[in-house]
This record gives C-alpha cells, sequence and structure tokens, in this order.
C-alpha cells in the first residue's frame, strides 16, 4: 500500500505542545505516511528540526505561489483556493484557531471536491482569549466544524467546550490524552545536553521546555526566580517571539547570568532530568506534554492552575499548583521547593509513579492510528 498523503494545517509550527506532539507521531509512523505542512503564521517553522530525517515531509512556500495562505480574510474566493489544494491529499489535519480557514474551506466546498477527511485538533487558547472565548470565534468553529470526521482534543475542559459551546456531537469529539516514551524518560540525563548550564555545588535548577509566547508568561517566572534566593538559576528550552522580553526582565532583576536560553533544543529525554524543579507559568494550557516529561523523570513541578494540570499531577504536588493570578503564592510555593531537598524527592517519585500509570505513549499511538486509519479506511494505517 503507498504512503498515505497527509496535509498539515497548523496555526503556527513553532515548538509547542501541539507541535511536538504532531511531530511524535509523524515519526511512529514511518513510512506510512508523507507529510506536506502549512503554518498560518510565515516563517513559524521551528518544530521542523524535531522531525526525524527519514521522515518524509515537504514544507510548500506560499510566497513561491506552492501553497495558497491560511491566512487572510474571510472569502468564498481564498475557500475556492484552499480547497483545489486539497484534492492531492489522503487525509486532512487541521490545529487550533489559525487553520480554521481550511476547516471552513473544506466544509464548503469538500463534498462537492470529494476532498479527503479532515480531522480537526484543538490544544487550546492565544493570549486574547485567556479570560473569555470571543465569541466570533465561537459561532465561525460551530459553523466550520460541522462536516468534520472527528474533532480531537487532550483534555476534560476542551471536551466540554468542543460539545458545548461548539456544538459538537459528543460522538465526533474523541479525548486522547498526550502520551510520551516513559521508557527514555527513565533514563538518567546526559551532562552537556543542555548548552551553558551547570550546576555548581548548593545551586537548585528551576527549568521549563516552552514556545517563547505571551501565554507562557514566562517573565513571572523570571521574577519568581529572583526572590527564591541567589543560589536559584532558571533554564529555559524553547524558541519564540518573547525572548528579548525574557532576557529584559531578568536583567531588570540583575540575574541575567542566572538565566540560560540556549533555544530549541531536541529531544527532551536528554536533558529535563537535569532540573531540580520543572516549572510552568502559563495564563492558559490544557495537558502540557512537557509537564508529563518532567513527571516521568521523577521531578516535582510548579505551575499556574490552568487546564488539567491539577489532574495530571500526584496528590503530593497539589499544593504547588497555584491560581494563576496569585504571584505571590507562586514564588512562595517555588521558596518552599528550592529550600526542601527531600520534599522534591518525595513529590519528584511520586509523580513519576504517576506518569508511568497515566502518560503511556502506547496508547496514545494506538489512538490517533485508530481514528486516521478509520478516516482514510486504512484499519491498519501505521501498525
Amino acid at each position: 500500500m503507498k504512503p498515505a498523503k497527509i496535509l498539515h494545517l497548523h496555526s503556527s509550527f513553532d515548538l509547542g505542545g501541539k507541535e511536538a506532539r504532531a511531530v511524535q507521531l509523524m515519526n511512529k509512523f514511518g513510512k506510512a505516511a508523507t507529510h506536506t505542512i502549512i503554518s498560518a503564521v510565515p516563517n513559524a517553522m521551528s518544530a521542523a528540526k524535531a522531525i526525524d530525517d527519514k521522515i518524509a515531509v515537504d514544507f510548500p512556500d506560499e510566497d513561491y505561489g506552492e501553497c495558497p495562505p491560511l491566512h487572510g480574510k474571510p472569502s468564498l474566493g481564498r475557500y475556492r483556493q484552499i480547497s483545489d489544494y486539497m484534492k492531492q491529499f489522503d487525509l486532512i489535519l487541521s490545529y487550533n484557531w489559525g487553520s480554521m480557514d481550511g476547516v471552513m474551506a473544506h466544509t464548503i466546498y469538500g463534498k462537492k471536491k470529494g476532498l479527503a477527511p479532515l480531522i480537526h485538533h484543538e490544544d487550546g487558547f492565544n493570549h486574547d482569549e485567556i479570560e473569555k472565548l470571543n465569541w466570533k470565534r465561537n459561532l465561525f468553529r460551530a459553523i466550520a466544524l460541522q462536516r468534520v470526521h472527528s474533532v480531537i482534543v487532550p483534555s476534560e475542559i476542551l471536551e466540554d467546550i468542543a460539545i458545548h459551546i461548539w456544538k459538537q456531537p459528543s460522538g465526533r469529539v474523541m479525548r486522547i490524552a498526550n502520551g510520551i516514551a516513559l521508557k527514555n524518560y527513565a533514563k538518567k540525563a546526559q551532562l552537556g545536553s543542555f548548552p551553558g548550564l551547570k550546576k555548581r555545588n548548593g545551586e537548585v535548577i528551576v527549568g521549563t521546555v516552552a514556545g517563547l509566547r505571551p501565554v507562557k508568561n514566562l517573565t513571572k517566572m523570571v521574577r519568581a526566580v529572583a526572590a527564591a534566593g541567589d543560589h536559584v538559576k532558571l533554564a529555559i528550552a524553547g524558541d519564540g517571539p518573547d525572548k528579548e522580553a525574557i532576557e529584559k526582565e531578568a536583567k531588570r532583576l540583575n540575574i541575567e547570568d542566572r538565566l540560560i536560553m540556549p533555544g530549541f533544543l531536541r529531544d527532551p529525554s536528554r536533558f529535563i532530568g537535569l532540573f531540580d524543579i520543572f516549572a510552568l507559568s502559563s495564563l492558559s494550557e490544557q495537558f502540557p506534554i512537557s509537564l508529563a516529561e518532567a513527571m516521568a523523570s521523577g521531578i516535582p513541578a510548579l505551575s499556574t492552575d490552568v487546564g488539567d494540570v491539577r489532574n495530571m499531577v500526584s496528590e503530593a504536588n497539589a499544593d504547588y499548583i497555584v491560581d494563576r493570578h496569585d504571584d505571590n503564592g507562586y514564588n512562595m510555593a517555588l521558596k518552599t521547593l528550592v529550600n526542601n531537598r527531600e520534599l522534591r524527592q518525595k513529590i519528584g517519585y511520586e509523580n513519576q509513579v504517576r506518569a508511568q500509570t497515566e502518560f503511556d505513549e502506547k496508547t496514545m499511538f494506538a489512538r490517533y492510528s485508530a481514528i486516521y486509519g478509520a478516516a482514510m479506511g486504512r484499519p491498519n494505517f501505521a501498525k
């Protein structure tokens, strides 16, 4: 059987949770599929670095007319152009709000043009929908998602939104928890795998893996580390537009010598175990893969109380999940973890046990393979 030709329509392909999972699945599918990736944000493609060299993948350039743009004013002309491009594929996968014009094009023209099935993935919201969902976007989604094969979400919160706000039939909405390669995270972290990170006696490393975007609120983490003591360092792996703001905040607080930001780093299993404390400061999350990775590595977590985070961590870790508006509580929780090594070890052990029972990637792979395969009429896809 020929490889399945899959089109990926991303809101952005800079590395974050949804991009990491998409790459994880692509690498797992191997020769069973070829992939074409379009980003609604031009040149936002840093996640491409994580794709295995053996995977057949194409990044068409809209500037050269190789593919239609996903961004622009809604119009039937644009939607017709997008739907014409879709004709060559066996499966279309869309991700988040930025891909919704592609979903609308498929809904309007898909049946008439005999387009392949489209499966939509929702993983969360941008900075502008943190406090309240945008009613215009909700209405647009409700219309655009009418003819999709499935809507896949990682969290209970998004499942509820898809059914009750976007008016999706419950049988169409699939909740699949993000999974990881547990055996890789059980291994000892590799010294030197995080460039610039050196730990001296008595120092505590607070670390995170994140796209450097406003919704991640990483300047909050900088301030918490600055308040936690001179022996605390902050290590951030990731790329994005907020890098300068993070560095500026560290300089303002005179901790630039304690901030390590090497950019994107491939394969977190190699370095995440070097952290003493894993931290999230996000204003919005759903089911962060990076948290699952940290837990599988036996690390305690400090996080804002967003998405499914509180349900993900062990019971022992629950006291360190703090309201996203409570900066003082966040800072105090970090100080408690920084100053108590035995507590960190206890929480880390319980997090690891929970990860081993809840976050196995084999379950995730099996469910995605089954849904994608059913949509294409290929029940043995990627087995």
